[in-house]
């Protein structure tokens, strides 16, 4: 068996020791692919590279994208290829930024530490997740594992999911609408896929039935969110902030407005980072490719026609 890949850096090393019955082929993010280069697997990132179509074509039958979500992917030239990724991989780095910027909401950090003496001491308007409803849009691997850390806070949890299933956590209300979990949420995650159907998701009609103060999380895809709409509610106070790892576009281009405004807390989608992230992203390949040396059918398979 043979594996196309993008990965120079070394990152494959652990990969390619394991597996030493299969040849790893590094080929060009873009540029002429050599001659002979052929594979039965590629394992790539789901956007960025322009010679994707002919990679396809050099024999690919099985194709990997080491990312959660595949909305960056051309599925028009996935044709009858089958598609695994690595989805709920990052589920604990992302799980931990939400919780911390929850808690660096309700205790207005970093505002609070100081550089002179206060006008007090003993005493300050803090907040609390005890108590507080989160609210998640989406219920997949990220969001239960959101949901698994806001529960052990003693957070009501309150989760809006595609498919009418059950939790699979206990103490996780299913909520019926996307308004009434807007209405009740004091924080907001944004965990759903990027699709058709969530484009634009949170609009001005979204935001505005809001509770009043409630703070939104995106950590899903920029364009869930309506950032137009967005500023005008952080404008008026309705929303009190945004903490948001994920934006439209990709870089966010210099003197953007989300750089400048006060109630907005900005990252570069670093979310997903932590020591182990890489090592997390690889296991779901790793594990359908001893599945393919043994026979056995792949795991997560990617239906291209369903909304993710």
């Amino acid at each position: 068996m043979r594996v196309l890949h993008h990965m120079e850096d070394g990152r494959l090393d652990p990969i390619i020791a394991r597996f030493d019955t299969v040849e790893f082929v590094c080929v060009p993010r873009q540029g002429d692919i050599p001659e002979g280069a052929s594979g039965d697997v590629l394992l790539t990132i789901p956007r960025g590279y322009p010679n994707l179509a002919e990679l396809l074509d050099r024999g690919v039958e099985w194709v990997h994208v080491t990312s959660t979500g595949i909305d960056g992917f051309p599925l028009e030239l996935l044709g009858d290829r089958v598609m695994t990724c690595s989805r709920g991989a990052s589920a604990i780095g992302i799980s931990e930024w939400c919780l911390a910027m929850m808690l660096a909401f309700e205790k207005d950090l970093p505002n609070v530490w100081l550089n002179r003496p206060p006008e007090r001491w003993f005493t300050a308007d803090l907040g609390a997740l005890y108590g507080k409803t989160l609210g998640l849009i989406g219920l997949g691997g990220i969001g239960t594992a959101v949901a698994r850390r806001a529960l052990a806070f003693d957070m009501l949890v309150l989760a809006l999911r595609r498919t009418a299933v059950p939790s699979p956590l206990v103490g996780v209300e299913i909520a019926t609408s996307l308004d009434e979990l807007l209405e009740r949420s004091d924080h907001v995650v944004v965990a759903a896929p990027a699709t058709a159907a969530t484009h634009h998701l949170l609009d001005a009609d979204a935001l505005a039935k809001a509770k009043p103060g409630a703070h939104i999380i995106n950590i899903a895809r920029g364009d869930l969110i309506n950032q137009d709409a967005l500023r005008a509610a952080l404008d008026r106070g309705h929303i009190a902030r945004a903490s948001l790892d994920t934006v439209e576009p990709e870089p966010l281009p210099e003197g953007h407005w989300l750089y400048d405004h006060p109630q907005v807390r900005l990252s570069a989608h670093v979310s997903w980072c932590m020591p182990e992230s890489w090592d997390f992203l690889m296991a779901p390949f790793a594990d359908n490719l001893q599945r393919r040396l043994n026979g056995q059918p792949l795991a997560g398979i990617v239906d291209p026609g369903e909304e993710y």
